[in-house]
């Protein structure tokens, strides 16, 4: 024979239970979205990386030498990381500049500014890199971030 049963549930046990599984269905849809595939297909170059320790901060597909956008990039001197950002046009280098300079470094490197200054002023004016002239003052350093700013318009080249 059957007998009936009484099942009682406290209200604050009912109320966690639909907590927690109004969770894990937000979960579940916010993991569907992000992982996606086809999903940030948008634009063009998103999938690979703009620097080697950097990332692309926003592009545009056009033609030309490279993809336009705003490039960051980390350039080590000695212990210490210096985070470069690169603007491209299309078709030449607009501005290269220093990002979040702690006061340390730039004591120990005080010469680090003018040569960023001196490198982005000339790529500005269309000067291609190899013909860059590096100051007497900092040749060493000037040349590490010549080449750093080469890594970045490298990996932006449409070519």
């Amino acid at each position: 024979m059957s007998r009936t049963r009484i099942v009682i549930f406290q209200m604050k046990e009912i109320i966690y239970t639909a907590v927690f599984v109004g969770l894990g269905i937000l979960l579940l849809v916010l993991l569907f979205f992000m992982f996606w595939p086809g999903k940030g297909k948008e634009s063009a170059g998103t999938s690979s990386p703009a620097a080697i320790s950097g990332s692309k901060k926003s592009a545009s597909t056009s033609s030309g030498k490279y993809i336009a956008g705003v490039y960051s990039s980390e350039l080590t001197l000695g212990e210490s990381k210096i985070n470069l950002r690169v603007s491209l046009d299309k078709d030449r280098v607009k501005s290269v500049e220093v990002v979040n300079l702690k006061e340390s470094v730039e004591t120990m490197y005080p010469l680090i500014k003018p040569a960023v200054k001196e490198i982005s002023d000339q790529l500005a004016q269309d000067i291609a890199p190899d013909q860059v002239v590096l100051s007497d003052d900092s040749p060493y350093t000037s040349q590490l971030i010549l080449d750093t700013v080469c890594q970045v318009m490298n990996e932006a080249s449409t070519e």
